[in-house]
């Protein structure tokens, strides 16, 4: 029951969070002045008035002695209804305005097809990183304060502390451009279970697990080293269980405890640290149309994708809490 209730707590607080943020972005990029950028091929009318049909400015008028547009802006709290209303009533999230390549596409649509790219680097970041991390923390554990450990150590906090835009140029240059043993950007095409596909896909990959190998090792060894001189151990070992035995039936799913759900969480919250590398080896994948959205100030863009990132966070929180209950049957949340 305290379960139950601390669930409703977190999903109701959870709500309440995503909605003032949504509001906040959208106030925010609502205050910027609209800067259309007429490309070859576009007729600056048109997108005028696809802005003006959408709700976002109302009077305009070209002026051809000065070649310059003038409009006014419609009030925020009334744009703002405008939007809520299309898309509880109509489904619609928008269609894109000032950006050629998406101009007059549905904003959801496009949203579902850039979704596959995005995913897949992500959940490979994870397949990669988890056992890596874990087999290294475990590893360096048991080999407290030897070379072993020693090396590990230093190759951690190196991994910690460039960020991933740095080890991802470093990635391209020594292994795309001097070695030549990936491309230096993502396979064009939709064939994302190819051979090709995949191998392109690398990089990016690499770029985004090692930070997170470095963060599994790093947590994992702490927490194994911390149970491995527990009373408990001591009388395990007593009970005739040798150290292999001790470590694999009692400490280490103690100390998965606290891992799991650290695990969890990183694995959601991935998806949100792959704007910049989509960004560098071209992966059409929706970190990279976040981007151009603010860019190109596309509202109906930014506010999907911010929407979709803010939640991407928040339940990352959530999950990491609830898991806790579910993998400790010790733990209660919520209880008094």
């Amino acid at each position: 029951m305290y379960m139950f209730k601390y669930i409703l707590k977190r999903l109701a607080l959870m709500l309440m969070t995503f909605c003032i943020i949504m509001l906040m972005c959208f106030v925010l990029i609502k205050l910027l002045p609209i800067v259309v950028t007429v490309q070859v091929g576009q007729d600056a009318n048109i997108i005028y008035s696809r802005l003006e049909a959408r709700g976002y400015i109302c009077n305009v008028v070209y002026d051809p002695a000065t070649q310059l547009w003038s409009y006014d802006t419609v009030p925020i709290l009334t744009q703002l209804g405008t939007y809520l209303q299309r898309i509880f009533l109509e489904g619609d999230f928008g269609i894109g305005v000032t950006m050629a390549e998406y101009m007059n596409q549905p904003v959801w649509d496009v949203f579902v097809e850039k979704m596959p790219p995005t995913v897949l680097i992500n959940v490979y970041s994870s397949l990669i990183g988890i056992p890596i991390g874990l087999g290294l923390g475990i590893f360096a554990a048991l080999k407290k304060n030897k070379w072993q450990d020693q090396v590990i150590n230093v190759v951690v906090i190196l991994l910690i502390s460039l960020p991933s835009i740095v080890l991802g140029l470093i990635i391209q240059y020594v292994f795309c451009y001097k070695l030549g043993w990936f491309p230096l950007t993502m396979q064009s095409g939709y064939d994302y279970f190819s051979w090709d596909m995949f191998v392109s896909m690398l990089p990016a990959v690499f770029s985004l697990c090692l930070g997170s190998i470095a963060t599994y090792t790093r947590f994992t060894r702490a927490e194994l080293t911390e149970v491995l001189t527990s009373e408990f151990m001591l009388l395990a070992r007593t009970k005739g269980l040798t150290r292999g035995q001790a470590t694999v039936r009692h400490a280490l799913r103690n100390a998965m405890v606290p891992i799991f759900p650290m695990l969890l969480s990183e694995f959601v919250l991935v998806l949100s640290g792959s704007l910049v590398i989509e960004q560098m080896f071209s992966i059409p994948g929706v970190g990279r149309l976040y981007l151009d959205s603010i860019n190109y100030q596309d509202y109906d863009f930014f506010m999907l994708l911010s929407g979709f990132y803010t939640l991407v966070g928040l339940c990352a929180g959530i999950i990491t809490d609830i898991s806790y209950g579910f993998i400790d049957p010790r733990i209660r949340m919520g209880a008094k």
